[in-house]
C-alpha cells in the first residue's frame, strides 16, 4: 500500500487571503532581475538547500517533477567554466535538445532587441561592435562571474511538458534566491552543447539539457546591472472572456 502523501499542515487548513503574501510577491518579481555581474563570494550551503527545498514545491503535470540538477560550487564550477568557454569558441556540431526559436517577429522581435541594446549600452558596446558584443556573448559561458552553476535537466520520455515543468521549477528557484537575497539569472546558452554537458558530468543520455542557471552575490558596481526590461500591459496579452 502507498504511504500518504507528506504535505505540511498549514497548507490543509483553509486557505484565506493574506495581503502581506500578495505584497511580498509583488515585491521579490519586482525585484528579480537577470544579473550579469556577480561577486565572488560563493553561497552558505544551507541557503543553496533552503532554496531547493523552496522550489522543490514547484507544481507539476500529474506531480512528475521532472527536474533533476547538477549544481557546481568553487573547484567544480571553475572547472566547467574553463571546458565551456573552450567549447564556446569552437565551431558548434550538435544542436540543442530543444529548438531554439525559430524565428522573432513583431513584438518578441522588438523586445529582444531593445534588451540587447540596453545591455549593451549599459556596458559600454557600441551599436554594430561585433568583437566587443562576441566577448560580451562569452560572459554567458563564463556564468557571468558566479560561484554556482545550475545545469537543469528533464526526462527525454516527458518531452515538451517536462521542459515547461523545469520552466516553472526555475522561476521558483529564481524567486526563492531572490528572498534569500541570492541573484541568479536562467540561461539558455548553457544547453547549446548538450552532448558536451552530459560528458563533462557523466549524465545518462536520457535527461535532456532544458537550461542553466547561474547564481550567486550580485555585484551591484558591474554595470550589466544597472539596466531593467520592461513588461508589457497584461492587458494587452490577456482576452477575459465572460460568456
Amino acid at each position: 500500500m502507498s504511504s500518504p502523501a507528506t504535505t505540511p499542515a498549514a497548507s490543509r487548513e483553509p486557505f484565506r487571503s493574506n495581503p502581506a503574501w500578495t505584497e511580498a510577491l509583488e515585491q521579490l518579481l519586482a525585484r528579480r532581475y537577470s544579473c550579469r555581474g556577480f561577486l565572488p563570494q560563493p553561497v552558505e550551503p544551507e541557503k543553496i538547500e533552503r532554496i531547493l527545498a523552496l522550489a522543490q514545491r514547484t507544481a507539476s503535470w500529474c506531480n512528475a517533477q521532472p527536474w533533476k540538477l547538477v549544481i557546481t560550487s568553487g573547484a567544480a564550477t571553475e572547472r566547467f567554466r574553463q571546458a565551456l568557454v573552450e567549447q564556446a569558441q569552437t565551431p558548434r556540431t550538435e544542436s540543442p535538445d530543444f529548438a531554439f526559436p525559430r524565428e522573432y517577429h513583431g513584438d518578441y522581435l522588438a523586445r529582444r532587441r531593445d534588451c540587447g541594446l540596453s545591455l549593451y549600452a549599459a556596458v559600454g558596446v557600441a551599436r554594430g561592435d561585433r568583437v566587443a558584443s562576441a566577448q560580451q556573448g562569452l560572459e554567458n559561458f563564463r556564468f557571468f562571474g558566479a560561484p554556482h552553476a545550475a545545469i537543469v535537466t528533464s526526462a527525454e520520455p516527458l518531452g515538451i511538458y517536462g521542459a515547461v515543468d523545469c520552466g516553472a521549477y526555475v522561476h521558483n528557484f529564481m524567486l526563492a534566491a531572490m528572498s534569500l537575497g541570492v541573484s541568479s539569472i536562467a540561461q539558455a546558452a548553457l544547453a547549446q552543447r548538450p552532448e558536451f554537458v552530459r560528458r563533462h558530468f557523466g549524465l545518462p543520455s536520457d535527461r535532456v539539457i532544458v537550461c542553466g542557471i547561474s547564481f550567486g552575490y550580485e555585484d551591484p558596481q558591474h554595470p550589466a546591472n544597472q539596466f531593467r526590461t520592461p513588461r508589457a500591459d497584461w492587458r494587452g496579452e490577456v482576452t477575459l472572456l465572460d460568456r
